[in-house]
């Protein structure tokens, strides 16, 4: 069972909040997940996101756990959402990886990716120089892999295997003619209904687009603001990517085709993750209320 995102936005703090919940069925708890971010929190010494996780009991409805992991699980989800992405619709062999933004998610979708995936290079865009060339070093250090700071998108774009965009960018980054043959893109960053990060040529151009979950990327997400422009309609969906994931449908079938997932984040992860650590967390007896 999966009910529809709640999203709250404060605008004039910058403050965005969204509510995700879940339950699996045959599994004995349901989720629920409440996750925030300000864009000024950094100024304040704090980090942009959190959140915490509240699990219940699927036969009595009593509250069974709560997870206060500031966000973490919505990000180690969120980072594997993307390596299963790129493990399904990349080529299997990737030279180059192009990373836009490189906040939280940037790091985790790289790391991700490098379970399935063995580039050669990564070329990353932000939009401080700063803190590209930190990330550069601390992912290159992290990771064993050479991580090149770009001046532009197009830069990062062009070229790239495969394109992550891991942005709150409200109007599009990534431009159709940059996206070459055989490229993947994994959009991560447009999780609510007035982000974006890809021009709607690219997802026209697209041979498969794949969506997390195709109702909720109809009103968040790419998909959305490609259907609103007329650039594709719902019905030229490819697959959602749980369909591809159970071989349901094959993923990438051509060296040549370009691919896209649209990632929105769906309460069925949520809800998985948040089983795992309560089953393993009770399994050690740590308790009923547990942090993270």
């Amino acid at each position: 069972m999966l009910p529809g995102v709640i999203n709250l936005d404060i605008p004039q703090n910058e403050v965005e909040v969204h509510v995700k919940g879940a339950h699996l069925l045959g599994t004995p708890t349901f989720a629920i997940k409440v996750a925030g971010g300000s864009w000024k929190n950094p100024a304040r010494g704090l980090p942009v996101g959190h959140g915490l996780v509240l699990v219940f009991d699927a036969s009595t409805s009593f509250l069974r756990a709560v997870l206060f992991d500031n966000g973490y699980l919505t990000d180690l989800r969120t980072g594997a959402a993307g390596g299963l992405s790129g493990d399904l619709l990349a080529r299997p062999e990737v030279d180059r990886v192009g990373i836009i933004g490189v906040g939280v998610q940037g790091r985790y979708q790289l790391e991700s990716l490098l379970q399935v995936r063995r580039p050669e290079e990564v070329v990353a865009y932000g939009r401080s120089a700063d803190r590209v060339a930190a990330y550069a070093k601390e992912m290159e250090g992290r990771l064993g892999i050479r991580v090149t700071p770009a001046k532009s998108v197009e830069e990062a774009v062009r070229g790239s295997d495969v394109v992550i965009t891991a942005t709150p960018a409200r109007s599009p980054l990534v431009r159709a003619d940059w996206v070459g043959p055989g490229t993947h893109i994994t959009a991560v960053g447009s999780d609510g209904p007035d982000k974006q990060e890809l021009d709607v040529a690219v997802l026209a151009k697209a041979d498969k687009v794949v969506a997390d979950r195709l109702d909720q990327c109809l009103h968040l997400g790419e998909i959305h603001h490609a259907v609103e422009a007329g650039a594709m309609r719902p019905e030229d969906v490819y697959a959602e990517l749980g369909e591809i994931a159970a071989g349901l449908k094959p993923g990438r079938t051509s060296g040549d085709e370009i691919t896209i997932a649209d990632l929105t984040g769906v309460g069925v992860q949520d809800a998985g993750v948040a089983e795992v650590v309560v089953s393993e967390a009770l399994r050690r007896n740590l308790g009923k209320i547990l942090e993270v």
